[in-house]
């Protein structure tokens, strides 16, 4: 079966070549609706834009994944900021306190001519330490924030203020791979019994 990757994220490309899953990348061209404010619900709704387009381009058997995450902290989502300045203001507000990070995916599946559609919320709250304004200007500079959510990568410079985790760190870089494989799998035990 092809699987597909509705997005150009790098990171994500990466993610599922590292547990072995062999994919082709096909950039979403939806303009994303957002009809809610809670954050789980927000990622769900734009993964499934985005997997649907691309799932309603391809023919045979496929399987799409579309992802979308979101930083929260206080109820506030924190998407990637449009400036130094919103990326400034994003990481003073998660700065020594907790925020959860949510990704959406979508799993659009066609197996003889017959579609599946899954779609799940994961979350995992990141710990950082405090950081002073210098610190989070220095950390602007490298360029590092400008295209994550919540103005930072964890896989990269912003890990020297990461405290702690709970939960699936590759769901921070931007994809539950094992929470995607424990649903693929449970899925081949579905149609097998």
């Amino acid at each position: 079966m092809r699987v597909i990757l509705a997005s150009g994220s790098p990171r994500r490309t990466q993610l599922l070549s590292q547990v072995g899953m062999k994919h082709e990348v096909v950039i979403s061209r939806i303009e994303e609706k957002v009809t809610s404010k809670i954050p789980q619900e927000v990622v769900k709704e734009l993964s499934r834009q985005k997997a649907e387009d691309v799932f309603g381009r391809i023919d045979g058997d496929v399987l799409v994944i579309g992802a979308d995450t979101v930083v929260s902290a206080d109820g506030r989502i924190l998407g990637k900021p449009a400036d130094e300045e919103e990326a400034f203001d994003m990481l003073r507000h998660i700065a020594g306190r907790a925020h959860s990070v949510f990704t959406g995916v979508t799993l659009c599946i066609r197996t003889d001519g017959r579609d599946e559609i899954r779609t799940f919320a994961e979350e995992t709250k990141v710990f950082v330490d405090h950081m002073t304004d210098e610190e989070i200007y220095h950390y602007i500079q490298s360029g590092e924030p400008m295209d994550k959510a919540g103005a930072y990568g964890i896989q990269g410079k912003f890990a020297a203020f990461v405290n702690g985790i709970e939960g699936d760190y590759n769901n921070v870089v931007g994809l539950p791979v094992g929470r995607i494989c424990r649903e693929l799998r449970e899925r081949n035990r579905r149609k097998e019994s």
